[in-house]
């Protein structure tokens, strides 16, 4: 990765993936495009689509990624890995630039606000317990549970920006959201339950 894209935002790096003359964005070149950047930044760009209304498909494709890195940053890896099935999930480049033409906006304002701060929450056991909530909460945005994964993406994605950038008020918003989601999806608790056996399902046949 060339000092160029490492200094580059990350509403900057989506805008380069979303010049490619490609037909199709793959999660193999998202991950290309950010390279060795922290596990923040990536798990920000699966989850903040995912706060807005996206057409039916989005969530599995984005969910299963981020399913992924979210346990590794639970168990405090430094590498990332992803299967190849993974890897090779694709959306058509126009729908990935319609993502970030609502997507850019909001972001550009959150990167100008963002600042090291309350850096006492980013440690090792901080970093493993919000990598933890994030996966759990990963898991459900994965599940086909209707208008289900708007909160939890939300949660995830606070926690995520505010790990890249070391805000801790970042992290106050994501354990405030992670809360209000928990209430919300224990009112959906059966529904969970079935989509929990589909995803599991899902994931065996990946391999």
């Amino acid at each position: 990765m060339t000092d160029k894209l490492r200094a580059a935002s990350v509403s900057e790096l989506l805008e380069l993936i979303g010049q490619g003359k490609s037909r199709k964005v793959s999660v193999a070149d998202i991950l290309e495009t950010f390279g060795d950047r922290a596990f923040g930044a990536l798990i920000f760009v699966f989850a903040a689509p995912l706060i807005l209304p996206m057409p039916p498909g989005v969530s599995a494709i984005l969910g299963a990624p981020l399913a992924f890195i979210t346990a590794q940053w639970m168990l405090g890896r430094r590498t990332l890995w992803l299967p190849k099935a993974l890897l090779a999930r694709t959306m058509s480049m126009s729908d990935f630039r319609g993502l970030c033409a609502k997507l850019t906006p909001h972001l550009e304002k959150i990167e100008r606000r963002l600042k090291p701060r309350l850096t006492f929450m980013y440690n090792r056991f901080g970093d493993r317990l919000m990598g933890a909530i994030c996966f759990s909460l990963s898991i459900v945005v994965f599940l086909p549970i209707p208008f289900g994964n708007m909160l939890p993406s939300f949660a995830i994605a606070a926690f995520a920006i505010g790990a890249a950038e070391r805000d801790g008020y970042a992290a106050i918003i994501g354990w405030v959201m992670a809360a209000v989601s928990i209430i919300v999806l224990g009112v959906l608790s059966k529904a969970i339950i079935a989509a929990v056996v589909a995803f599991f399902a899902t994931l065996l046949g990946m391999f």
